[in-house]
């Protein structure tokens, strides 16, 4: 394929999804990662796209919304990877809230086989993945429906997470930087977002590598309210998201990366770059005792689940 022609399939990619990795692109154009870094570069000195940590996206600073059927394409095999290691964060008989997105939903398809676990979410892909799931409990929130990423928003979802207290909370967005925290495009999803956050004891972040260091309008989860990110591991020349990790670290967060080939990993943060996690932060409750929604309470665990039976009902 000639550069011209590798070009304007890249140009096209970015404006039918927003935002691209240069793994997707070069894997959609049949070529290395470092000739599409090149076509890139030309095409960001024409106008026509911005560089952006490992990938491409829309000129004009703030990232734009894709689509449900934009971001299902999207670092698929990276999205497969963080929720099977993410999967591993649950254990049975939890009682959980999972956000909308196509993360999160991978997400949903795994638990379906963690028995006794409640699901709160206000999506209804997230509800979709797990209608069959016969020992799981899933609870919808109330709300208006947004077509364009098949999620609960505005009041009637705030309303029907006041009160509910279970023991982590599993968001993904639409940015992610040391500095601002979890951020998305859209002012109701972040609104709901803040309240399922309010919901946990526990905040999860599964964001892949092409989010970090991307910071998009609305602020969901401040980075002192992460307790985890669960993410895959950057390419080895993304120096930009490796230093975004770093100061993720740095700042309390714990980080659990993906193996390069879908593998699941650990706590850390890519090798050379790797530093001393730290454990539990001040008065948060260590990971061990966060085993159902019971023991984050001091109301006995009946309480808690007639809680979660008050949100079915309204």
């Amino acid at each position: 394929m000639f550069a011209a022609e590798r070009r304007q399939l890249i140009l096209e990619m970015v404006r039918a999804n927003g935002a691209v990795s240069l793994r997707e692109l070069a894997r959609v154009v049949q070529t290395s990662e470092v000739t599409v870094r090149r076509d890139v570069r030309a095409l960001e000195a024409e106008g026509l796209l911005d560089r952006r940590h490992g990938g491409a996206v829309l000129p004009g600073g703030f990232t734009r919304e894709s689509g449900f059927p934009q971001k299902s394409h999207l670092a698929t095999a990276e999205k497969t990877a963080i929720a099977d290691l993410a999967a591993g964060l649950v254990d049975e008989g939890e009682a959980i809230v999972v956000g909308a997105g196509t993360t999160t939903q991978e997400l949903a398809r795994r638990l379906a086989r963690v028995p006794g676990l409640t699901v709160v979410t206000n999506s209804l892909l997230v509800a979709q993945a797990l209608a069959h799931a016969n020992r799981v409990e899933v609870v919808m929130t109330g709300g208006t429906l947004r077509g364009s990423n098949y999620a609960l928003v505005g009041s009637g979802a705030e309303q029907s997470l006041q009160g509910l207290r279970v023991s982590k909370a599993f968001l993904s967005g639409s940015g992610l930087t040391a500095e601002r925290g979890l951020s998305t495009s859209n002012m109701l999803s972040a609104s709901v977002d803040r309240a399922l956050v309010q919901a946990a004891a526990e905040v999860v972040v599964l964001a892949d590598h092409t989010k970090l260091g991307t910071d998009t309008m609305f602020q969901t989860v401040p980075t002192d309210l992460i307790t985890r990110l669960v993410t895959d591991e950057p390419p080895a020349h993304d120096d930009r998201a490796a230093a975004e990790l770093q100061a993720l670290a740095d700042q309390g967060v714990q980080i659990a990366v993906a193996g390069a080939n879908g593998s699941p990993g650990g706590d850390q943060v890519p090798p050379a770059r790797r530093p001393q996690l730290p454990g539990p932060r001040r008065g948060q409750l260590p990971a061990n005792t966060l085993r159902s929604a019971s023991v984050l309470s001091d109301q006995p665990a009946t309480a808690d689940r007639a809680r979660v039976a008050d949100l079915r009902r309204r």
